[in-house]
């Protein structure tokens, strides 16, 4: 398998988190092609570097890995682009779910270095414009990873709008979608 496999990572996340780690390894091992950039907080700017990083490699052969908030963005992108994607634990209703996360504070926390960025209405209108609708969904293109016990999305939200779609549901859990790599090979599988 020659394609490139581009890991989008969730709010406050970067390129260094554990998921993007266990999956550079994982990939690494299988001497496949892994890019798990370091996005900015602001969705307009997340969105074109992702894209830059798409449209610069061969469409058909990049494929997506998205955790919430990157889930998200994984699931504009795959439409945008037709690609497959894995989706794991996608923040399906993003605005609402970042509003709830800031609404006491708007200050966010960056998991990587423990600083605090701002995050504001501005970004959730950006937000907005990268919804995608249940019919348009190509849902041969997703295998979607959710677990019961997510504390920040529900995903009952997410297995109704992609009914169709491959799916892995585990009890338990949470939202990081703890125990990740024993899926791997499944997730690799898809993807190929």
């Amino acid at each position: 398998m020659d394609k490139m496999i581009i890991y989008i990572h969730g709010f406050g996340g970067s390129g260094k988190g554990t998921k993007a780690t266990l999956f550079r390894e994982f990939f690494g091992n299988k001497k496949r092609k892994y890019l798990a950039p370091s996005l900015s907080y602001v969705p307009d700017l997340a969105i074109s570097t992702l894209e830059e990083i798409i449209q610069n490699c061969n469409t058909k052969d990049v494929r997506l890995i998205g955790s919430s908030l990157g889930g998200f963005y994984a699931i504009y992108l795959s439409q945008k682009f037709n690609i497959k994607s894995v989706l794991i634990n996608p923040a399906t209703t993003v605005t609402k779910t970042l509003k709830s996360i800031t609404q006491n504070e708007k200050r966010a926390l960056n998991y990587f270095d423990l600083s605090y960025f701002e995050f504001n209405e501005n970004h959730l209108k950006m937000l907005e414009k990268y919804k995608i609708k249940k019919e348009e969904l190509r849902l041969q293109n997703f295998l979607v990873m959710l677990q019961k016990d997510d504390d920040v999305i529900e995903y009952q939200v997410a297995k109704e709008l992609f009914n169709g779609a491959k799916m892995i549901i585990t009890s338990g859990g949470g939202h990081s979608f703890n125990g990740i790599e024993e899926y791997f090979e499944e997730i690799d599988n898809f993807l190929a």
